[in-house]
């Protein structure tokens, strides 16, 4: 897939540290409860780690109880989308549409009107006011 931010693994790495890499480049997944933006609802928009493009707003923001940040919807044209059959299941990756990065997954079991439960690893993540 081509991205409009493209990088080498190795400025990725030193631009991003290794925490940062491991989640957003290697698809890794933090601990559940351990995220700074778990239980944080200020109001604001929340962007890629990676490349720093809004990709929530904080208004879609709600406490799933699963231990990671999650929101009901995503800003329009952000996200993408992608099978991830890995660990056994099939569940629906998602990604930043700039930069391509792992964001963590997406599924149809939320509490909103929407249904809809975005699993985001705050790493991913930061926030701006």
């Amino acid at each position: 897939m081509s991205y409009k931010i493209q990088k080498t693994e190795e400025e990725w790495k030193a631009q991003l540290g290794l925490e940062k890499y491991k989640i957003l480049r290697q698809k890794g997944t933090e601990f559940p409860h351990t995220g700074q933006f778990n239980l944080h609802f200020e109001k604001g928009t929340y962007c890629c780690a990676g490349c720093g493009e809004p990709l929530f707003d904080s208004s879609t923001k709600f406490n799933a109880h699963c231990g990671w940040p999650s929101f009901d919807a995503s800003l329009p044209g952000k996200v993408e989308y992608s099978k991830d059959t890995s660990h056994g299941m099939i569940r629906t990756e998602i990604l930043c549409s700039t930069c391509g990065g792992h964001l963590g997954h997406v599924f149809d079991d939320g509490p909103t009107e929407t249904g809809i439960r975005y699993c985001v690893n705050s790493l991913s993540i930061e926030f701006k006011e």
